[in-house]
């Protein structure tokens, strides 16, 4: 008798294919079977979102399907562009639910309890492994909307002992239009949640190779609403870093932040807060929340590899060898790579370690969002 092959518990799938009902259906082919219960997918802004969207839902009738654009993938063989990848969960190992949050600028802690609720009732109603334990939550959010500390603090508040992390949507550094999937539609200024409950080990991380600098910059005038900071130090903003990274206002550019971003300290640790763009004004917008009153740091750079393979092989001596690593990888980061010569190892090192993700305009973890970081999830393989 032949044996009868039996799909694993996770298969990840890419398609460089630029026509979208091809690309959907070569992701079916690499991942259907009769067990497959839901997939989750990142893909670049440069499709047809629309009928992308049709030809995803017709090619995985029955089958759950959450996702959102990139500003670049992390597919199973590493880095890549201007595709699609994807990872498919076998029902037998992992009870997934989703929900959209449709209006980010009005979601309260109410909202949030209701959809955390629902969420855990779906997952419990499945009786694959108690909750406690054995869940995470990851959200995917509209990376320009600024409202992603809002829906994270409500929902941070209400998963309680649940560990949360996720990315937000990108658009391949157009800074236009970010959209997330749910139920065959992209969406605009939403957010997607997903609990996730398994029998599986697994372990959520946040990792980022930035070290404390010397030049302090209190910011004097900021408008939270926007993200943007008109002073520091209470001088245009936009002089007083040039300054402190020691170049010119006429040279800052996205490469400048990339390699020389801001950190906010809160308690031990640092947190990232990238510089999205420089304003006519000589204001900064960032990517993250800023405040009047915060007192930034310029950071230095540590080794960007170095951080993700420790993060990673920490995880991997807790789980055993991973079925598959979720990652979101900042652009930013990505961006430094590229311009420091590493982005080849950094790629092969991903691709090693089985990690499938996406590029990232901000990342979350346990009801933060943060920058130029790497957070995801390993997962471990199955007992046999």
């Amino acid at each position: 008798m032949t044996p009868v092959s039996t799909p694993p518990a996770v298969q990840v799938a890419s398609s460089g294919i630029r026509d979208p009902g091809s690309a959907a259906e070569d992701l079916a082919n690499q991942l259907l079977h009769k067990h497959l219960g839901h997939v989750l997918f990142f893909c670049s802004a440069e499709y047809d979102l629309a009928q992308l969207g049709l030809a995803l839902e017709r090619e995985f009738a029955g089958v759950e399907l959450s996702g959102c654009t990139s500003a670049g993938e992390i597919t199973p063989q590493g880095y890549d562009r201007g595709c699609i990848t994807a990872i498919g969960f076998d029902r037998r190992y992992f009870a997934i639910e989703s929900a959209l949050i449709g209006e980010m600028d009005r979601f309260t802690l109410r909202d949030a309890q209701s959809v955390v609720d629902d969420l855990l009732s779906g997952c419990r109603d499945a009786k694959l492994a108690p909750i406690k334990g054995n869940t995470f939550a990851l959200t995917l959010l509209d990376g320009l909307s600024s409202r992603e500390e809002l829906v994270l603090a409500a929902l941070n508040s209400v998963l309680g002992s649940i560990p949360q992390f996720g990315g937000s949507a990108g658009d391949d550094e157009h800074l236009a239009d970010t959209y997330v999937f749910h139920q065959g539609r992209f969406h605009a200024g939403a957010a997607t949640v997903l609990l996730i409950n398994t029998p599986l080990d697994f372990r959520v991380f946040t990792t980022h190779h930035l070290i404390e600098g010397r030049e302090k910059l209190v910011v004097t005038h900021a408008c939270a609403d926007t993200r943007t900071v008109h002073e520091l130090n209470a001088e245009p903003a936009a002089e007083a870093y040039a300054r402190a990274v020691g170049t010119s206002v006429e040279a800052l550019s996205r490469e400048v932040f990339a390699l020389q971003p801001l950190g906010v300290k809160i308690g031990s640790n640092y947190f990232v807060r990238s510089i999205q763009r420089v304003n006519p004004d000589k204001s900064l917008t960032f990517y993250c929340a800023v405040e009047t009153g915060i007192v930034m740091t310029a950071m230095g750079q540590g080794s960007l590899l170095g951080a993700v393979r420790d993060q990673l092989e920490d995880s991997e001596r807790v789980v055993g060898k991973p079925l598959v690593t979720i990652g979101c990888d900042c652009f930013l980061r990505r961006l430094e790579a590229e311009l420091t010569g590493e982005s080849e190892a950094v790629s092969g090192f991903l691709r090693r370690h089985n990690v499938v993700g996406f590029n990232t305009y901000g990342e979350q973890y346990n009801g933060m969002h943060i920058n130029q970081t790497f957070t995801g999830v390993v997962i471990g393989q199955p007992d046999r």
